[in-house]
């Protein structure tokens, strides 16, 4: 009689799940105080920068035969033109899912907040301590971002069951999406890098975390970057 043996396999999505890609936008344009970001809805809305270009070429030329189902964008034109290169090689329009746009910085939009970010501001440090947006003034509170982001994210798994989708997005979303899915601190996943891919698997009772900041595809060599998702 042969021996049982119980081998350890690989991950599975399981039967129904989203498989949800979160892509951060590509580098977008520096902030200038003398020249505030156009706004949208009250947010800051820059293009993307020459860097960001070659980033969202980088994420198409990765994802391109990764078996995507759909692909959405944000409000915010950062996410939609880093998007495009994907949209092309895939044939896929992206889509609209407004409750995945960035934080609100309240009185900080317009490019206000990275400069504060650069000077280390005492508003930046107690942000950071006290795990919380609306430290600066008139901004989203944690719980308004935590609720839009996990109402936008099952609405988007319940409308692809068994699917592989491209959300791109932003890193304020993207950390608030990770911490719900692991009951982190709020901002323990804050920094994603731009064009950097993080990966969730969305069930009816739980959501999976499978990579966060995967930026393999902006090495400068991409023959020595990984092969597709799996």
């Amino acid at each position: 009689m042969s021996e049982v043996e119980y081998r350890q396999s690989r991950f599975a999505v399981p039967t129904g799940a989203t498989d949800v890609l979160l892509i951060r936008h590509g580098e977008s344009a520096p902030a200038r105080p003398d020249r505030p970001f156009p706004l949208v809805d009250g947010q800051g809305d820059p293009e993307l920068a020459p860097q960001g270009r070659e980033h969202a070429e980088r994420v198409a030329q990765r994802l391109a035969d990764a078996g995507l189902d759909a692909i959405y964008v944000t409000t915010l034109i950062r996410t939609v033109q880093t998007a495009a290169p994907l949209a092309a090689r895939t044939g896929l329009t992206p889509q609209v899912e407004p409750d995945l746009r960035e934080v609100h910085l309240g009185e900080w939009e317009g490019g206000l907040f990275r400069q504060k970010t650069a000077e280390n501001d005492p508003v930046i440090q107690r942000m950071h301590a006290e795990q919380r947006w609306d430290v600066i003034p008139g901004a989203e509170s944690g719980a308004a971002l935590s609720a839009r982001v996990r109402g936008a994210i099952e609405r988007l798994a319940a409308a692809h069951p068994d699917q592989r989708i491209a959300v791109f997005t932003h890193g304020g979303v993207i950390g608030q999406a990770l911490a719900l899915a692991t009951g982190s601190r709020p901002l323990a996943f804050l920094g994603a890098d731009n064009g950097s891919i993080s990966r969730i698997v969305v069930t009816a009772d739980r959501w999976i975390v499978r990579s966060f900041n995967d930026s393999a595809h902006l090495d400068s060599d991409l023959s020595a970057q990984a092969a597709a998702l799996s």
